[in-house]
């Protein structure tokens, strides 16, 4: 170590081998890849798709009723002046070193104008020629409730440091074995709805305590953990619906009621679509608001988010790691089986294996989308809950693309297709906390 910090003569000094230029194509940066997206789907656009659609105007209806405010817009200019502006994102982008932050704005830009572009070519390729987008937005938040909370399940857990790849099999825990809890007490609807509906949001809490025995007590691997937790689900529920569910012959039952939000229901436009609903539809919002109160306003939260960041300085300080670990993941799994009350008691009355279908990953990818935030996570989890909405309502449509109707299975990909996208970074980078996924030994 001496002999290190001893200036060297300049000859004696140890040089590193010249650099070698680099040859072939400069390596194009994240803004730059999307561009050439942008720009090869602007050509398309402009080349092939504007002049193949019908000249005639479709129409997009605001609200409900008569005399609604409608918008009609002309598909072929639409689309080719859509088409452009993606050329021209796609340019602004490309040239990232001289435009500087006006690549990422620009394509912003052309990211918004993605939506009413499919909108609008859709009502295009179909017999309808209208579509009322607000009951579409309405659908988007409903749809999109059980990724919401599945996000949040994944925020608590990885904001203490544990990574949860597991939502999906606490979703669907919760999602079966309540739907049997209600079953057994006899799919009437009234006390035993709500009864199952707290053992389903248990069920979560126990699925997550047991991933937090695993991860944090046991030190085993989180992702191994994770997916353990998602087999054992997927067995569990598997079984429960095999020797309890087919022997009572129980197909379907009733579902939460609807409810409406006084006043808010009875605005002009948006209130029948957003201000009525059902019961863990509207507790999400409020399990929002109350998250971002409680872990950036609260001194527990402040314990979450330090363990999560560096366990070891917040062990000096005197918390008690493990323990905030196990309230956070747990905390997180009770959220995770209210989203699977949503599946079975909520929405369809009923239980099928695997009736969760992957929206506990696609929460993860939302909880991504929102760098660990919980309102951006909640815009992801919209989001995701609007390419789903969306692909029902063309289907819906009766879309045809040269006399052919589009597959009802590359419509209900789209949910996927989005969550590809955003998991290979359109959205940026997202930092994650700095201990997440990293075990937690005791230092005395």
């Amino acid at each position: 170590m001496l002999l290190a910090m001893v200036d060297l003569p300049a000859q004696d000094k140890p040089t590193r081998p010249p650099r070698t230029p680099r040859r072939g194509f400069t390596r194009l940066s994240r803004l730059q890849t999307i561009g050439v997206a942008y720009l090869l789907l602007g050509v398309t656009l402009v080349v092939q798709v504007a002049g193949a659609l019908d000249p005639a105007q479709v129409v997009f209806l605001f609200g409900l009723g008569d005399g609604v405010p409608q918008v009609g817009v002309q598909p072929a200019a639409f689309t080719l002046g859509t088409g452009l502006l993606f050329v021209l994102a796609g340019v602004v982008a490309l040239g990232e070193r001289w435009t500087g932050r006006y690549a990422g704005v620009a394509l912003l830009v052309a990211t918004v104008l993605f939506v009413p572009l499919v909108l609008v070519t859709s009502l295009a390729l179909s017999a309808a020629g209208t579509m009322n987008v607000v009951p579409l937005m309405g659908e988007s938040l409903r749809v999109g409730t059980p990724v919401a909370l599945g996000a949040l399940a994944g925020l608590y857990a990885e904001r203490s440091g544990v990574v949860n790849i597991g939502i999906e099999g606490m979703m669907l825990a919760g999602a079966g074995v309540g739907f049997v809890v209600y079953a057994v007490l006899g799919a009437a609807g009234g006390w035993p709805l709500y009864v199952s509906v707290v053992v389903a949001v248990a069920v979560g809490g126990l699925m997550a305590a047991l991933h937090a025995l695993l991860s944090v007590t046991f030190r085993t691997d989180q992702i191994v953990s994770g997916v353990a937790i998602n087999l054992l689900a997927i067995g569990l529920t598997s079984f429960l619906r095999r020797e309890v569910l087919l022997p009572l012959g129980i197909g379907g039952g009733s579902t939460l009621p609807t409810i409406e939000i006084p006043l808010l229901a009875d605005l002009p436009l948006v209130g029948r679509s957003l201000f009525v609903g059902k019961p863990i539809y509207f507790t999400m919002f409020l399990i929002f608001a109350l998250t971002q109160v409680v872990l950036f306003r609260s001194a527990w939260g402040l314990r979450v988010r330090s363990v999560g960041e560096n366990p070891h300085a917040a062990e000096t300080l005197g918390i008690d790691v493990v323990k905030t670990r196990y309230q956070a993941v747990i905390v997180g799994g009770l959220l995770a089986g209210l989203a699977g009350a949503w599946f079975t008691l909520e929405t369809v009355g009923t239980f099928d294996n695997l009736i969760t279908n992957g929206k506990g990953f696609i929460a993860l990818a939302a909880l991504i989308f929102g760098k660990w935030r919980p309102w951006s996570a909640f815009g992801g989890a919209v989001l995701f809950g609007f390419a789903e909405a969306l692909g029902r309502r063309i289907q819906l449509l009766d879309v045809s693309v040269g006399g052919f109707p589009v597959p009802s299975q590359f419509l209900q990909v789209l949910p996927f297709v989005v969550t590809i996208v955003v998991l290979a970074g359109a959205i940026g980078r997202a930092i994650p906390p700095a201990s997440v996924g990293v075990p937690f030994e005791r230092s005395r």
